[in-house]
């Protein structure tokens, strides 16, 4: 029951009370932003989410759009300014992501949504993070996400996916609340901070 109706009011709610508690540093960041990414101060990706189906997620922008001298991006570390490296250490770019949460495209908890260039590498095992909802923060971000190894972010995320209830979530939340607050690296981006994942072998 929890999983199929209650997780989504929590959601929702949740989401509703934290955009309006947050709300000035939100209109702060947008303007501050804008001034900075020259009027584009979110930065919109395709994610695979629930049964690896597209999903736009929505941050706060932290990188330029620098190109080389072919016209590539630069890498993420290259165009990360010193106000984006800021909101991320902060968690201040996820805010954007609780409209995600309230349009219904991530939950709260759930595994993270990774790239879509790694869906041909899961083995089996691996793949059926994507039968719940991604989410905002999960089981692997407060058990040590960009410290532990690609192997046991999935064994968490799977071990979420197993045991999804109330009591699980909540304790995912506050430790991720404590961690936020201690900088303790759950704000670290999966993509500029991990390695990439070449698969199981």
């Amino acid at each position: 029951m929890y999983r199929v109706f209650f997780k989504r009011i929590l959601d929702i709610v949740l989401s509703i009370l934290g955009l309006i508690i947050l709300s000035p540093v939100f209109i702060v960041l947008i303007v501050i932003l804008s001034f900075a990414f020259k009027g584009k101060p979110f930065f919109i990706q395709l994610r695979p989410g629930r049964n690896e189906e597209d999903i736009r997620i929505i941050k706060f922008k932290s990188m330029t759009d620098a190109r080389d001298s072919d016209g590539n991006l630069l890498s993420n570390f290259d165009r990360t300014t010193r106000l984006g490296g800021l909101i991320r250490r902060t968690s201040l770019d996820e805010l954007p992501q609780l409209i995600n949460v309230i349009t219904g495209n991530l939950s709260l908890i759930g595994p993270r949504p990774l790239l879509h260039k790694y869906l041909p590498l899961y083995n089996e095992t691996q793949r059926r993070r994507h039968e719940v909802k991604p989410g905002i923060t999960g089981w692997a971000q407060v058990n040590g996400r960009n410290a532990i190894s690609w192997k046991r972010k999935f064994a968490y995320d799977i071990y979420y996916v197993d045991h999804i209830s109330f009591l699980l979530d909540i304790k995912i939340l506050f430790l991720t609340l404590k961690k936020v607050i201690l900088s303790e690296g759950v704000n670290a981006s999966d993509d500029l901070t991990m390695p990439p994942f070449n698969g199981s072998n």
